[in-house]
């Protein structure tokens, strides 16, 4: 007969009890970490890498998805045909710098800190104020992988708008957008290292830059993959002057014309310094060049595809203003601001209403078209609500999230603008309703044209007496809208 100490029985039970609770609750624990771990993975994947592609002086119907018949642009429209294409949507501004600023800041140019291409010497922009919030600073604070590669012109080097002092991590192009007139630069910048061109000393013309900041770019988008990333890609084309490699040229030789030979700036100080060097075939160029860019947003989409990550990638495509008449440009002979009046520097259509298209497989319905008006300053908001951050007071955009994805989309009351050259210019959209107020600089209440976009889109008929009512809701708004800046100002304020 076995003798059984009961003590040392419960002893041992109670142990193997108390283990195998044990063994319950760290599987428990165990789990409901790895259940977290799942979740932080599920919720950081539904932050999506974003690319944001910003063509420079690419006019409305510069693609051929819009019109365009001189060339075609057969990535782009991929990219439309396997997207969403934006039919009203805005720039910042008319002009380079302001633009990108309204793009960065969500404001629009009566409030964004930048409203002007002011320069610094030697180089650069008036810069932005460190205490500005941008969309890179905001994805940054949030682990976003932060890049731009092209032109900036929101800050001379090592200021405090510098893109690295503006939520960038990595930068490398043009700082300065006047030396972004120029192809074959004598230098570019990688963060704060000034890279010298030698292929480019003297009148040498061996590195093209548009190529170079596009190798740098596809690897950044390579070297990210794995992590989740903001890629700002401000190209310098097809910003004036007119120059492409022979490779491209050759494409479109003979086909453009007649040719009208431009003579620009050959040697002397402003020589790669912002003059526009002289071109013989400027309608080949400005083919061979967006065909150029064409191929460059066509790698692009082929690059997240190939590393598997295009799923959770929006890219984005437009333009900071309207088509330029500078350096041989010819928008006339092109027609590349389609049926809009006006051109870069103007707050008519042409000057400001821009092609946009938002590629997302998977989240963005395909083939689709949106008549949703909006703006530059409606990036910052969007990207906030994508990315899952807290949107900013202050700013006048509104998040176009919802129309990406086929949800109900909330509209804006208004659109405003204001442009600081040609003695002082403002315009205002709400509705159909669209009006201008020219030379405004000495006169704050100069007259403003007023036209229906609904009836006519090309701006030709000004209605403004037959519709007071609708003139002084316009006047209003311009004057509420503007705020004063010392640092770029209409000079009209002493005169109100």
């Amino acid at each position: 007969m076995i003798n059984i100490n009961k003590h040392n029985f419960y002893q041992k039970g109670l142990i193997r009890l108390l283990g195998n609770l044990y063994a319950v609750f760290s599987l428990v624990v165990l789990s409901s970490c790895n259940n977290q771990k799942k979740a932080n993975e599920t919720i950081q994947k539904l932050k999506p890498n974003i690319i944001y592609i910003l063509a420079d002086d690419l006019g409305y119907g510069d693609l051929s998805l819009t019109g365009q018949e001189n060339f075609s642009t057969p990535n782009i429209d991929k990219l439309s045909e396997d997207g969403l294409f934006f039919t009203q949507h805005y720039a910042g501004s008319t002009v380079c710098a302001p633009s990108r600023s309204s793009l960065m800041t969500g404001q629009h140019t009566g409030h964004t800190f930048i409203r002007g291409n002011r320069g610094v010497k030697p180089e650069g922009q008036y810069p932005l104020d460190s205490t500005v919030i941008t969309v890179s600073k905001l994805l940054k604070s949030e682990g976003y992988i932060t890049g731009a590669f092209g032109k900036w012109g929101l800050g001379y080097p090592s200021s405090e708008g510098d893109p690295n002092n503006q939520g960038f991590d990595e930068f490398y192009g043009y700082n300065s957008q006047t030396i972004g007139h120029n192809y074959y630069p004598y230098h570019l910048w990688h963060n704060q290292t000034k890279v010298i061109l030698e292929g480019n000393k003297g009148k040498k013309t061996e590195t093209y830059a548009p190529n170079i900041i596009h190798e740098k770019a596809m690897s950044f988008i390579e070297k990210n993959k794995d992590s989740t990333f903001f890629m700002y890609y401000p190209t310098i084309i097809p910003h004036a002057e007119l120059v492409a490699p022979e490779e491209y040229m050759v494409k479109f030789r003979g086909k453009l014309l007649p040719e009208k030979n431009y003579q620009g700036i050959d040697e002397g100080e402003r020589y790669k310094n912002g003059g526009y060097g002289s071109q013989k075939e400027p309608h080949t160029a400005f083919a061979a060049m967006v065909y150029l860019l064409d191929k460059q947003v066509g790698e692009i989409r082929k690059k997240v595809e190939e590393l598997g990550i295009a799923e959770n990638t929006i890219i984005i495509f437009t333009s900071d203003n309207g088509p330029h008449k500078e350096g041989g440009a010819d928008p006339n002979y092109f027609n590349s601001n389609a049926d809009l009046r006006g051109y870069k520097r103007d707050l008519y259509e042409g000057g400001i209403r821009v092609p946009m298209i938002a590629y997302w497989p998977g989240k963005i319905k395909a083939d689709a078209t949106s008549n949703h008006i909006s703006a530059f300053w409606d990036f910052l908001p969007t990207v906030c609500e994508m990315a899952q951050i807290e949107t900013p007071k202050n700013i006048d955009g509104i998040s176009f999230l919802p129309e990406l994805l086929g949800e109900k989309q909330v509209s804006h009351d208004y659109l405003y603008w204001e442009f600081h050259e040609q003695g002082g210019k403002q315009a205002v959209r709400f509705g159909d309703w669209k009006g201008v107020r020219l030379k405004m600089g000495n006169n704050a209440k100069a007259p403003i044209e007023l036209y229906n976009l609904a009836s006519d889109i090309g701006e030709q008929n000004n209605i403004a007496d037959k519709n007071p009512e609708i003139v002084e809701k316009i006047s209003n708004i311009m004057e509420r809208e503007h705020s004063y800046s010392k640092e770029f100002s209409f000079g009209y304020e002493k005169n109100k």
